[in-house]
């Protein structure tokens, strides 16, 4: 379950990355597609939820002093996706969402993912 987890989440960062992107070329003017967005939200959301089942099974990383990294991991990520509700909230207002609040969720989720990768590889 924890090698799901890890692709649903990659999926996400990749489709994440995507969203950037866009929103980098056209200077915050025009928002990225809803739909792309939505599906970037569901995926994300969805690893959350590999990964939460993933950590009820079995500890790793106890020899490798990475035990803690799997927890450390879903809770930057799901910092990031309460953050990521924001974008909702504003889209619903019809506001773009502040750039704070894109750096913070890009950085909860990238950081959330590269401690992942340890726990994965080295655990």
């Amino acid at each position: 379950m924890l090698i799901a987890a890890y692709i649903v989440l990659g999926t996400a960062v990749l489709l994440g990355s995507g969203l950037a992107v866009m929103h980098l070329r056209s200077d915050g003017a025009v928002a990225p597609p809803w739909t792309l967005a939505a599906l970037h939200g569901l995926v994300g959301v969805a690893g959350l939820g590999c990964l939460l089942l993933a950590l009820q099974g079995p500890p790793r990383g106890l020899d490798s002093g990475t035990a803690t990294f799997g927890t450390i991991a879903a809770a930057l990520v799901a910092a990031a996706a309460l953050l990521g509700a924001g974008f909702l909230a504003a889209r619903l207002r019809g506001r773009a969402p502040s750039g704070s609040l894109i750096i913070g969720h890009a950085t909860l989720a990238v950081s959330g993912f590269v401690i992942l990768t340890a726990y994965v590889l080295a655990g």
